[in-house]
């Protein structure tokens, strides 16, 4: 017996269940996730770093952040269930002229696009803020007060419980085995059951290469691991503090529960699907912390909490986002190199507007689409953490 739905969603983490909820919110309840594990958020999501921002360089990342984050701000209110949305800001630290050229770029990019809350501060304001930093260096950055933190998690089971209440569904233990193609319509075998519909959305995460191979696509995204450490409780430097990012290495950080969230993108890491935390990290990145934040040598760290999780990157760090050019029907929101936590609200509201409409007026969708790799018209995202 084949199950059928309007829309199938493969992929249960923070962009599948956006999408289910725009799609129900919508009106299309006709919807069902499949998600392979017994639980949600076992792949990139429930390992995120939580952290929304809308200063970037691009101006079609600009405009999902400037969705995305009063959605965040706003959850609550709308779905009735918590994201833990706190605007704490994010601080990016210039230490070159070219630093401050370049977020001054980005700035009048922000500015022109709506962005409200971001400037650009002196080096003097930065040391006063923060005297725990050493800021020798810093000569400039800019912040933005409502840049900020959500719970990766929670966010994620918000979308999903309010689009199950409106009629879309859950099958959890469903690892997608194959989709075949009969005429306007798909069938997707399960380990569960098979389902047919006409609409499928790819939001496998660092995995969807493997769901599109089965349509026969070659898509360009690769795993990459991003290792995190958390801190044992410290209280040698502010709580209140933003998501402050050392523009001369890319070490980056921000409060958690009473410690702090430690981040640096190791240059040596190589694609592949390793989810195993490296020990050796933890003096790679110390080192950079403790050289940022001298009060930082005395973190106390316990490696059995530090955890890796894997970004989905594409050639040109941005979102695969549309229907396939050559599989009509068959719809990507793949690839989002790091963002996919905090572009999630408006991937939902886009691949909902596609899928319904095939239109949106969120973003110039043609600039994300699938063709751009063979066409050359790749858009590069410098500003990627």
């Amino acid at each position: 017996m084949t199950e059928t739905a309007d829309v199938v969603i493969i992929g249960s983490g923070i962009v599948g269940s956006s999408v289910a909820y725009h799609l129900a919110q919508a009106g299309c309840t006709n919807v069902l996730v499949l998600e392979r594990e017994a639980h949600q958020g076992k792949g990139s999501t429930g390992k995120s770093m939580g952290g929304v921002r809308a200063q970037f360089s691009t101006p079609v990342n600009i405009q999902m952040s400037l969705y995305s984050i009063p959605f965040y701000a706003s959850f609550e209110e709308r779905l009735g269930y918590p994201c833990d949305y706190r605007p704490q800001g994010y601080l990016f630290c210039a230490t070159s002229e070219k630093h401050i050229a370049y977020l001054r770029t980005n700035y009048e990019k922000q500015v022109a696009l709506g962005l409200k809350n971001v400037r650009l501060i002196a080096g003097d304001e930065i040391r006063s803020w923060f005297p725990q930093l050493r800021g020798d260096d810093i000569v400039g950055g800019s912040f933005c007060s409502t840049d900020g933190f959500v719970d990766p998690y929670s966010a994620m089971i918000g979308f999903m419980t309010w689009a199950s209440d409106h009629g879309a569904t859950l099958w959890k233990n469903a690892t997608v085995t194959g989709i075949s193609r009969h005429g306007s319509c798909f069938e997707i075998a399960t380990t569960r059951d098979t389902v047919s519909a006409r609409t499928v959305v790819n939001c496998a995460g660092a995995w969807s290469a493997g769901i599109t191979n089965m349509v026969g696509i070659e898509l360009p995204v690769e795993p990459l691991r991003r290792m995190l450490v958390p801190t044992e409780p410290f209280d040698q430097f502010p709580h209140t503090a933003p998501m402050i990012i050392d523009m001369s290495n890319g070490f980056h950080f921000r409060p958690e529960g009473r410690g702090f969230l430690l981040a640096w993108n190791d240059p040596e890491e190589t694609p592949g699907y390793r989810t195993d935390f490296e020990p050796a990290f933890i003096e790679k990145i110390l080192t950079r912390a403790a050289d940022r934040v001298p009060v930082f040598e005395n973190l106390a760290v316990n490696p059995k909490r530090a955890w890796a999780g894997l970004y989905e990157m594409t050639p040109d760090h941005h979102p695969i986002l549309g229907e396939s050019p050559e599989v009509p029907g068959f719809f990507f929101a793949n690839g989002f190199s790091g963002h996919g936590v905090m572009h999630s609200p408006a991937t939902g509201k886009i691949l909902s507007d596609l899928i319904l409409t095939g239109k949106t007026d969120l973003i110039d969708a043609s600039l994300l689409n699938f063709s751009r790799f063979a066409e050359g018209r790749m858009i590069h995202e410098t500003a990627v953490l």
